[in-house]
Parts: structure tokens; C-alpha cells; sequence
């Protein structure tokens, strides 16, 4: 079922997340952004976090229509926020969309959080069709975060996006301090890592389980990483590319002795 809703010379934007569909993130981001476009919503049922690009291979997808109007509609999907835009590209969306818009994430997504992230998942998946796409995160891991000092920012990140678009296969990752933000700021991403510990539980039938407790450590010394400008009370905004490859390690692999 493909519903044609969208209106001529309209910007059509897909609009997900990673915290679920009743999420007050994603309800903030939905309202701040509908006046730049047509608005197609489609996001988990339920939270999903640290889904990163995973995709639902053993169970059958299903999503189920909670608004369908001129201008916007909105759906569930049962499964994880990448099946959520490969559904809403397959078989919702009326045409291939102009944008996709991930958030507003309830936690951090900077440095190497982002390849935890379903959040970024979903834009990383739109970048992939060479769609632009941009995940916003806040510093504010509460259900009940407070979004409203990120109004003006986000809406001028969004004017520029829109207006200049992205590099092929590109996508933004912006985090947002939780308070007192001192203005927006061009990044790369920082260099850390997850030191985690896994702590050892007895379950009702006596039975042992371990539940993963960590914290972040930011190993990047330079001032010009998301988390330094995070720390300094700045948004980041960092251009993500798909292409993972270490071209100077692939020039020193080139001159390996790899004949058998």
C-alpha cells in the first residue's frame, strides 16, 4: 500500500528513529519540522537502541498505520529503525524521498557511538541509496528530556541541509549538549572506546546471567573532534562517509608478498 500524499513541488521526508515511535524525541523533531515539507513517519514500535544497521532476517516484518493525511502520515514498524526505512523505501513512501531525518535520539551519538547507533543506522542506510540524511542526538539520556533549547539550531542545520545538500553516499551525525549551547561547530569524529564489564547475576530458577555495564572513554587529544566540541558546550555536526577503507594501509598491503 503505497498512499499518494505527497503534494507537487513538496520536499518528501522520511522521517525514524531508534527510541521508538512514542518517544518524546521523535515527537519534538516531527512538529519542529513539518513546516519544511511533506512528512512521512516511520519508526519502531518499541526502543532500539544500540541496533546500529541491523535488519530483521527470522521474523516477519509488519507495520501498522496510525495517521495517513495530506502532508503526513505515520506508521509502526515491528522491526528495527534500518527495516523501518527499508520498508517506508519499498513499500510506504509514494516516491523515493528527498530527505531522511533521524531523531531526536535520547543519549550521545558522537565519536564511535555512532557504529552502536540505530539512530545513525537509519541515515547510514539512506546514504547507501544516496539519499541525504541527517541523525540528531542529545546529550540527555531522560525519557523526559528537555528539547526546547535545540529549536533554532536544528532548524538551521536543517535550512542548510536542505539548501546544499550532501556529498554521494554522505550523511550528518549532530549531537547537542544538554544545556547551554554556545553555538554550532564542523567536526570530525573523535577517537574513543567502550571499556565494558559484564557483571555476573542469578536469575528465579537459580540460573547465572550477565548484564553489560561500561563506560565511554574519549582516547582523542585534539580540539577539532565532536567531543571536544561537545565539552566546550558547541553542537557537532559531522559528515559521516560510507567508504571504510584505510587507503594507506591499502598502498602498504599492496607491496605484501601475497603469491602462492
Amino acid at each position: 500500500m503505497k498512499q499518494i500524499i505527497s503534494r507537487k513541488n513538496k520536499r518528501l521526508i522520511l522521517v525514524t528513529n531508534d527510541d521508538g515511535i512514542s518517544s518524546k524525541g521523535l515527537r519534538y523533531l516531527i512538529e519542529l519540522i513539518k513546516e519544511y515539507g511533506d512528512i512521512y513517519v516511520v519508526a519502531p514500535e518499541l526502543p532500539n537502541s544500540g541496533k546500529s544497521h541491523s535488519v530483521t532476517i527470522n521474523y516477519p516484518l509488519r507495520y501498522s498505520v496510525i495517521s495517513e493525511q495530506e502532508g503526513y502520515c505515520e506508521y509502526c514498524c515491528s522491526g528495527t529503525p534500518v527495516d523501518s526505512v527499508k520498508l517506508a523505501f519499498d513499500r510506504i513512501l509514494p516516491r523515493k524521498p528527498d530527505f531522511v531525518i533521524s531523531g531526536i535520539n535520547h543519549g550521545s551519538n558522537s565519536s564511535i557511538n555512532l557504529i552502536y547507533s540505530g539512530t545513525m543506522g537509519a541515515v547510514i542506510e539512506a546514504a547507501m541509496c544516496n539519499i541525504p540524511g541527517v541523525g540528531f542526538s542529545l546529550l540527555n539520556y531522560s525519557k523526559d528530556a528537555d528539547f526546547s533549547h535545540c529549536d533554532v539550531y536544528i532548524k538551521k542545520i536543517l535550512e542548510e541541509f536542505f539548501k546544499n545538500g550532501l556529498s554521494e553516499y554522505t550523511c550528518l551525525n549532530v549531537n547537542i549538549p544538554a544545556s547551554n549551547i554556545k553555538g554550532i561547530k564542523v567536526c570530525r569524529q573523535a577517537r574513543g572506546m567502550w571499556v565494558e564489564r559484564f557483571e555476573e547475576r542469578i536469575d528465579p530458577h537459580n540460573e547465572k546471567y550477565y548484564w553489560m555495564r561500561g563506560e565511554f572513554v574519549n582516547l582523542d587529544k585534539g580540539t577539532d573532534s565532536d567531543e571536544y566540541a561537545l565539552s566546550n558546550n558547541y553542537i557537532s555536526t559531522v559528515p559521516i562517509q560510507l567508504d571504510m577503507t584505510n587507503y594507506k594501509m591499502l598502498k602498504n598491503i599492496e607491496q605484501w608478498d601475497l603469491k602462492i
